[in-house]
C-alpha cells in the first residue's frame, strides 16, 4: 500500500466511524490511493490513530458508495474502472447533463442563480490555493445546485448517481494540467447562458465541459499507464 493517512483529529462532533470514513473517501479521491491498489486495515488503522473497527465499518460504506471493492480471501481494493465504463458513464451523462442544463435555464431561480455565481468564486478562490479538496467540494456544490434548478427530481438522482461512479478517477482529470482554469471557464461560460436564459447556449456549453472532462480524463490515464 503506497497511500499515507495522516492521524484524525478526534475533537469533531462527528462519530469516529463517518470521521474515518470520511478520511478514506478523501485520500482516494485525491489519489492518495491509486485505482486498484490494496488497502490494508492494520496500516490505516494504525497510521490514522483508531482502531480496526472503525476501519472495517468505513470501507463497507467505501463499498456501497462504489469507491472500494472487497474480494473475498484476497482484500480490499480501490475500485479501478476500466476505459469502457469510463465512456459508458459519460455517453449517458453527457445526454442528462446537457438535459439538466436545458431545463435549468428555463427553471432556474434568481437565488439559484446567484448561488451558482457564487460558487464559481468559490472554485476559483480553491483553485488559487491549490487547494483540491476545497475544489473537489466547490465543484460538487456547483452541479448540485445546477440539477436542482432543472426541477426533475429523477433526472437529478440518475444523474447523481452517475457521477459517484466515476468520482474516484475525477481527481486524475482534476490534477492534468490546465484542466482546472478550463473547468473555471467552462463553468462561467455554463453560468452566463444560463442567466440568459439561453437554452440551447445551455445544453451545448454542458455538452462541451463533459466532452471535456472526459477527454482529459481519458489523457491522464493513458499517460499513467505509460
Amino acid at each position: 500500500m503506497s497511500g499515507h493517512l495522516e492521524q484524525i483529529r478526534l475533537d469533531s462532533y462527528k462519530p469516529l466511524r463517518e470521521l474515518v470514513c470520511e478520511h478514506i473517501r478523501e485520500a482516494i479521491i485525491n489519489g492518495v490511493f491509486a485505482p486498484g491498489e490494496r488497502l490494508m486495515e492494520i496500516q490505516m488503522a494504525d497510521e490514522m490513530g483508531v482502531s480496526r473497527t472503525p476501519v472495517r465499518e468505513a470501507i463497507r460504506k467505501l463499498e456501497m458508495e462504489g469507491f472500494v471493492v472487497m474480494i473475498p480471501r484476497r482484500g480490499t481494493y480501490v475500485s479501478n474502472m476500466s476505459i469502457k465504463d469510463i465512456n459508458d458513464v459519460y455517453e449517458i451523462r453527457i445526454s442528462l447533463d446537457t438535459l439538466a442544463a436545458g431545463l435549468a435555464a428555463e427553471r432556474i431561480s434568481d437565488e439559484e442563480l446567484e448561488e451558482l455565481q457564487r460558487l464559481l468564486v468559490k472554485v476559483g478562490n480553491a483553485i488559487e490555493e491549490n487547494d483540491m479538496t476545497k475544489v473537489v467540494e466547490a465543484d460538487i456544490e456547483f452541479h448540485d445546485v445546477l440539477y436542482k434548478a432543472s426541477r426533475n427530481e429523477r433526472l437529478r438522482n440518475i444523474i447523481n448517481n452517475l457521477r459517484e461512479q466515476i468520482t474516484v478517477i475525477r481527481g486524475v482529470s482534476m490534477r492534468y494540467p490546465g484542466r482546472l482554469k478550463d473547468t473555471q471557464e467552462e463553468h462561467r461560460r455554463l453560468v452566463e447562458s444560463i442567466a440568459a436564459r439561453d437554452v440551447e447556449k445551455s445544453q451545448e456549453m454542458a455538452r462541451i465541459h463533459l466532452e471535456n472532462a472526459e477527454r482529459t480524463l481519458m489523457a491522464a490515464m493513458s499517460e499513467r499507464k505509460d
